[in-house]
Parts: structure tokens; C-alpha cells; sequence
């Protein structure tokens, strides 16, 4: 492998060359986050045919509650909807908390095409696939209580606390906004998706604002399938604007985030005052985006405790 330092366009060759920048240090928190094997589950399950159609489940690896059937942990892991990221790099950040005493399932999903023009007039990866992205996240979460069922024994579906970061985490607030859904949207519920909470992280949570700021190279806006496609299509996917939920949530944000910066979450959680409903903002200090699901970073710790203050 080539030394980091000669590559400076890569996460680690950028932290090499700038550690004292706001980028070298993001690309430094990157590459932490993204330095652990991936760690294999104990158990995967089909929601659907498709080769992304899959859940990786964790069983629970030490007591982090008062005892009794455990409460379970959806995970939807980011990467801009794009499809060179998958839920690999999340098996660190899963198996994290199935070490603290959660039963963990992390959802895969389909995502954009590897190669596209995409809806932001640039080269390289979709992001997002329509309507699959989202056909895929509803199945795997209407299918997920008989799963638990099968693969997590002790486990309490019950108690489902939902979590994802970045793109994940726009998926996560979707996913519990369903029932809030246009009338004709195929993917709405008749009542609340049956969560004890959500805990976003770091969360893509306003596309308007998303779109405005080009968060992750415009990849709001490709999600959406372009500008003609974006305001039709935003009522259906835009979790600011599907609001009051009714579950509990709270979005967890590093102040220091370049890549889905502080003013997305605060778009998200001023929407849902406007609409009635306070959501929790957890800002951390000198935090990026990725220290969130870093089993080796502090910020890791706070995620972990603040799902447990919903689950248990």
C-alpha cells in the first residue's frame, strides 16, 4: 500500500498532510472511524430477493440494563446513499452496542448506481436509488418484528430504538415519520411505527437545507432524482416536513461536522418546534462526523448512553 503522506487525496492522506486543518483532522476522525475489521454477525436474514435486501443481526454481549428481554437497536448506516458504502463499515459501530447489552439489527438497503451523472450535474455515484432506497427501509422494518422473533431469542421487539447516521440517520427520522406520509404514498402506516424512540446521528434531516448547503457533494438533491423531480418528491421523503412524529427522537451533531454540518439537525429540530414537538439536540464539542459510530471515540460512548435512556 502506498504511504498515506503520497496520496493526499485520500481520508488518511489528507490527514497526514493537514492534521492541524479542520479537514485533516475530519479525514483523521474518518480513518479512525473506518480502521476496524468488520465484524461478522451471528445471524443474517432476507427481507426481500434482492441481493441488498438483507439484516445483519448481534446478539447481546453483556448486561447494559436491569435485566429482562433486552431492547433492540435498528441500525441504517450512511454513506450518502451511495453504493460503494454498505453496511460493513457499520459492523464496528453494531457489535459496539450489542457490547452494551443491545440487540442490534442493521438494515441493508439498496442504493444509488456505482456510476451516474446524477441529479447534481456531476460525475460519479447516485445517490439513492427511487423508490427502492425507501420501498427497501419500509419492507425491512415492517418485516423486522418476526425476524427479532427468530434470530435474537431474549430479545424484546417491543423496545426498538432506532438509529443512523448521516444518510442512515435521514432514513431513521423517515422511517418513524411513516404514518405523517401523503395519503397516496405507498409506504404509509395507518398509526406510529411501533418505536420507543429514535436516536439520529449526524442526520441529513432537512433536504431543503441539505440541498442548499450541497451536503455531500449535492447528494440530497440526486436522491430526489434531480431538480425536477425535488419538490414533488420531497412531501414523501423530507423528514422536516413530516412533523410531529409523536416519538421520542434526538439528534446527536458534532459541532465540528464538515460533511453534515451543525445547520442541518438545527433545521430539522426548529421544524419540529414550529410543528409542536420538542426534539432533543445533543451538540458535542470538537466532534466531526464520523467520531459518532467510532467504537475507539468518546462520542461513541454518548451515542450508546443516549439510546439507552429511550430503550430501557
Amino acid at each position: 500500500m502506498p504511504d498515506a503522506a503520497a496520496e493526499p487525496d485520500t481520508a488518511a492522506g489528507r490527514a497526514a498532510a493537514e492534521p492541524d486543518t479542520a479537514a485533516g483532522r475530519a479525514a483523521a476522525e474518518e480513518t479512525s472511524a473506518l480502521s476496524h475489521p468488520a465484524v461478522d454477525p451471528d445471524a443474517t436474514a432476507r427481507y426481500g430477493d434482492h441481493p441488498d435486501q438483507v439484516i445483519d443481526f448481534y446478539a447481546p454481549r453483556g448486561a447494559g440494563g436491569p435485566g429482562g428481554p433486552v431492547p433492540v437497536v435498528v441500525v441504517l448506516h450512511g454513506g450518502s446513499w451511495r453504493a460503494p458504502y454498505d453496511r460493513r463499515h457499520v459492523s464496528p459501530f453494531a457489535d459496539f452496542l450489542a457490547h452494551r447489552g443491545f440487540a442490534v439489527a442493521s438494515v441493508e438497503y439498496r442504493r444509488g448506481a456505482q456510476e451516474g451523472t446524477g441529479g447534481s450535474g456531476g460525475g460519479g455515484p447516485v445517490a439513492g436509488r427511487w423508490p427502492d432506497t425507501f420501498a427497501d427501509v419500509a419492507a425491512a422494518l415492517d418485516a423486522l418484528p418476526a425476524l427479532v422473533r427468530r434470530h435474537l431469542p431474549g430479545a424484546d421487539p417491543r423496545r426498538t430504538v432506532l438509529t443512523g447516521h448521516s444518510a442512515g440517520g435521514h432514513l431513521a427520522l423517515w422511517a418513524a415519520a411513516r404514518h405523517l406520509l401523503p395519503a397516496d404514498a405507498a409506504w404509509r402506516l395507518d398509526r406510529p411505527a411501533p418505536l420507543r424512540g429514535v436516536v439520529a446521528l449526524a442526520p441529513i434531516a432537512d433536504l431543503e437545507v441539505a440541498r442548499e448547503l450541497r451536503v455531500c457533494g449535492g447528494a440530497a438533491l440526486e436522491l430526489l432524482g434531480g431538480e425536477e423531480h425535488f419538490e414533488e418528491r420531497r412531501p414523501h421523503v423530507d423528514p422536516a416536513l413530516l412533523l410531529p412524529t409523536g416519538i421520542a427522537t434526538t439528534l446527536v451533531q458534532g459541532r465540528a461536522d464538515v460533511d453534515v454540518p451543525q445547520a442541518v439537525a438545527e433545521a430539522y429540530a426548529d421544524a419540529a418546534a414550529k410543528a409542536g414537538e420538542v426534539v432533543g439536540l445533543t451538540l458535542l464539542e470538537d466532534v466531526g462526523h464520523f467520531p459518532l459510530i467510532d467504537p475507539a471515540a468518546d462520542a461513541c460512548a454518548v451515542v450508546a448512553e443516549e439510546i439507552a435512556q429511550l430503550a430501557w
